[in-house]
Parts: C-alpha cells; structure tokens; sequence
C-alpha cells in the first residue's frame, strides 16, 4: 500500500463525525473472546528454516502507538482500535537499548547488539568494547570482531539478505555484515589519513566468499550508490553527480562478478527482475538514504517500496534448501524524527508495516521466526487530553472545541521534547538550515498542523532533535518467538534467533 501524497486533515475534512458504538457489553464480550485466544497459543519449539529481522529505526513505543492511529484514520476508520501488521504477531516484551557506554545511544551499538549478542560502544560497529570510537588500528579491530547473525547464517549455508530504506552502508544494515571503528567511515574518501582500516561499502564484499566467509551476501537493497561507484563514474540518475570512492574501486562491478549478482537502480529494472531465475540481486536506487514514503512519487528514476524490496527479497532468498536471513530496515524513520517531522516518522512506520504484512503472507509461522523492533527510541510524545477520533497530528481537542494552553493558544497531541522545531511559513526540509527555536512559537489556530511539511514544536532548541532512552518493543511470531518475554537486555535479540536457528 502507498501512503500516497494526501494530507490528513483532508481525510478528516471528509470523514463523518464518528458514532462510537462500544458498550459495557462490547468491552466485556472482546475482553472475554482475547482471553480465549490467550489460552489457545502454544509456543513453537521447532527450529527455524527462516528468520526476518524488522528493524523500525527510532521507532519508540510512543511512534508505533501514533503510526497505530494515523494508519485508521488516513484509511477513514478509527485509528485507535486500529492495528498495524506486526501487532498481530503473537508475542511481545521490551529492550533496554543503552550501549555499554552510553545512557542514549545512537544506531551502531544498538544494532550491533541485536546482531551479534553482545553491547557495544557508541559509534562503533560489531566490534566489542575493547574499540572506541574513532581507533585507527585495524589489527585492534579485527581482534575485536564479533561474529553477526547474517555471518553465521552464510557459514551454514543459508541464504542472506540486506534491505533499507536507508544507505546499505548507514549504522542498521552495516552492524550486520561490517566491523569498524566509526559508522562514518562508510566509503574510503571518509577515512581519515593514518587509518589502516577498510571502508564499510568495500566490507560489503570483502568480508564474503573467496578468503572470506560463505558464498555473499544475496540480496542487498537500499540507498548509498555514490559509496560504491568511483568518483570518476557519472551517477545515473544525478546530472553532473559522480561516485565518491577515490581508491578506483567500482563496487557494483565487483559485487556483479564476484557473486554473479544482478543489479538495478530504478523502479522499471527493479520490476523487471524475475524472482524465479535471479539468484543474487543487487539494487541501489539513491545517491544517498531513499526517498521517504510520501516523497517517493516525485523521486527522478522511482523507487520500490520497503514492501516491494521486502517481498522480491523472500521471493529470491527462500529458494534456498536451507533457509535463509533477511534483515529489513525501515532506516528513515530515524531520520524523519530528527527533523522533527512526525507525519514522515509516522508514515515511514506504516510502511514497515506494509512490508511486515507482504513478508507474513510469504513465509509460514511454523518455520520462519519474524521479529518486529527498533534500535532505540525519540523524544516524541503524545500528550493532553485529545478526544477519541482527533486526528493524531491535530491540535488537541475536547467536546469538539480547541483546548487552549495557560498562554491561550492552541497546542498539538504531538511534540517533541527537542530539535529545531517549528518555523511559520518554511516548508519541508529548509527548516533544517534555520537556527533551533524553542517554546511556543506563535498562535496556530489557523496553522494546519496535520501538513506533510508540518515540523512540531519543541522544548530545547537543538540542530536536530536527539534519540531517546526508554525501551522499545519486541514483537515476534514462529519458532522459539515464545522465549521473547518481559523486559531483555537488547543483546538479548541475537541469542533467541540463533538459538531458533540451532546453530
């Protein structure tokens, strides 16, 4: 499904004022028919042919509840008794997502310790804590290496995949193939001189098959081209843009003959891949991250959604005897809260859920354990006493009237606790070369705050609004997804699915 360019107040303009027909009977009759259903679930003790790892980047417990309700409303139902496609999934606990250095963490560790077990330092990826941030020393982080679930699928000779909205060589998908000291250092033009360590995109192939381990990596799917082409080669999409790589290297190529892999960077050659003959599939669809969901119609050369990328994933991946992993990255949620813009945080989440729906009408529960989290969470809240029915990126409202602050203006269901926030009349991304404001800006009764463009206020002014520290969610379904209870350490992800896995 595709969000489409559609603004939500438009829908709500349009929807009938909403008749709530609940009844102390309703509550009671759904309470006693969720009980059944409770008593009736038996865990899966087999061991898994298939993993899929979801990873909704900064998706937050407060984002899923949100994405909830903008996904009923923007189809003009409830969005409250709404339920996104991973909230189906039988089984749920928590993840405290601190790394071994810091309160709030960023990406690297925290997807590191999803996929290899063990919590690591800050800016750092799938390497232990011996490696800070920055260290120049490769023979330090080769000694330091942690062994990721996707690398121990390629030793027993399951099939492999990578898929992002993201760069393929952004923080998410690098943790589960690369080893390094700085998430940045993502094409070798970032290295900086008397490091003696490899670049991320060139790990993408290094790291596999010949002198390295298992037979490559798949299926590779997102964004990132110019880390991979040489800075020589023209961008095929970009006039007047070249590849970034100084040292010569064309990835593509490599990865093309090495694995025998085929390779798209639009929609129509996307399309035209046949799932049944293509063995290997290489895709990269942008200079840099995608396009965001409600963006990728305006995109120059089109772009697959994560659904798409997701299903044409399974298609190819589970033609493998022995099974398969596959991580899925919805990456620019993370980026959309950072701009303080939480209809494309909120969009990008139900499109994760789109491509959650495709991959369990793919695989069956009874070999395949899929697991639905985030890395780490925002500072976006849901707050005062909105009506059931108020549209969740609206101003708040009660008895059909505004609800004013002690200033006497208006305020939004939505906020966030920092960032730059709010500017009056700048549009999409320009507010991100504004100096931060905080507080209340100015009276919005008349602004329309449900607006794709629309950036809430905030608290703290800041350049970008910060990741949170609260858990977040686990949600899985199939074999050993039963053994995902309470509250984890986040590492703690890694060993339920090699243990499904039995290796």
């Amino acid at each position: 499904m595709s969000i489409g360019r559609i603004s939500v107040m438009a829908v709500m303009m349009a929807w009938p004022v909403m008749t709530l027909a609940e009844d102390a009977s309703t509550w009671y009759q759904e309470g006693q028919q969720a009980l059944a259903t409770a008593k009736k679930l038996q865990p899966n003790h087999h061991q898994a042919r298939n993993v899929i790892l979801f990873v909704g980047d900064g998706m937050g417990v407060s984002t899923v509840t949100a994405a909830r309700i903008l996904e009923g409303q923007l189809q003009g139902r409830e969005g409250e008794r709404n339920k996104l496609a991973f909230e189906t999934l039988p089984y749920l606990a928590l993840s405290k997502t601190y790394s071994a250095n810091q309160q709030t963490a960023d990406s690297a560790p925290t997807m590191s310790a999803i996929v290899t077990g063990v919590k690591i330092n800050d800016g750092v990826i799938s390497v232990d804590q011996r490696v800070l941030n920055g260290e120049k020393d490769n023979r330090k982080v080769q000694e330091a290496r942690l062994t990721t679930i996707l690398e121990l699928a390629e030793q027993h000779g399951r099939a492999t995949g990578v898929v992002s909205t993201a760069r393929v060589t952004h923080a998410t998908p690098a943790a589960t193939y690369a080893h390094t000291s700085t998430r940045d250092w993502e094409s070798d033009r970032d290295i900086p001189a008397g490091a003696d360590v490899k670049d991320i995109a060139s790990q993408l192939i290094d790291n596999f098959g010949a002198n390295g381990i298992g037979d490559g990596i798949e299926v590779v799917l997102g964004g990132g081209r110019s880390r991979f082409l040489p800075d020589t080669e023209d961008d095929p999409e970009y006039a007047g843009r070249k590849g970034e790589r100084r040292d010569g290297r064309h990835l593509v190529h490599e990865y093309i003959r090495k694995f025998g892999a085929a390779y798209v960077w639009n929609q129509e050659q996307f399309d035209a891949i046949n799932r049944a003959t293509t063995q290997r599939l290489l895709g990269l669809f942008d200079r840099s991250h995608m396009q965001y969901e409600y963006d990728r119609p305006g995109d120059i050369a089109k772009e697959p959604s994560l659904a798409e990328m997701t299903g044409k994933a399974i298609d190819i991946l589970k033609k493998n005897p022995r099974g398969f992993f596959l991580m899925v990255e919805s990456g620019r949620i993370d980026h959309a809260h950072h701009a303080n813009k939480a209809y494309r945080a909120l969009t990008e989440t139900i499109s994760l859920s789109n491509a959650v729906r495709v991959a369990l009408e793919k695989v069956d529960l009874n070999d395949t354990l899929v697991i639905v989290t985030a890395d780490h969470s925002h500072t976006m809240t849901i707050g005062g006493y909105p009506e059931r029915g108020n549209p969740i990126l609206g101003k708040v409202m009660e008895g059909g009237k505004l609800v004013r602050a002690t200033d006497g203006r208006p305020y939004t269901t939505i906020a966030y606790a920092n960032g730059k926030g709010y500017y009056p009349g700048v549009p999409g991304d320009q507010v991100l070369d504004l100096p931060a404001r905080s507080g209340r800006i100015e009276d919005m009764s008349n602004v329309d705050t449900t607006h794709p463009d629309f950036h809430q206020e905030v608290l703290v002014p800041l350049n970008s609004e910060t990741h949170g520290a609260e858990e977040v969610q686990i949600f899985a379904g199939g074999p050993k997804a039963h053994l995902f209870h309470g509250i984890h350490e986040q590492n703690y992800i890694f060993h339920v699915m090699k243990d499904a896995f039995g290796f």
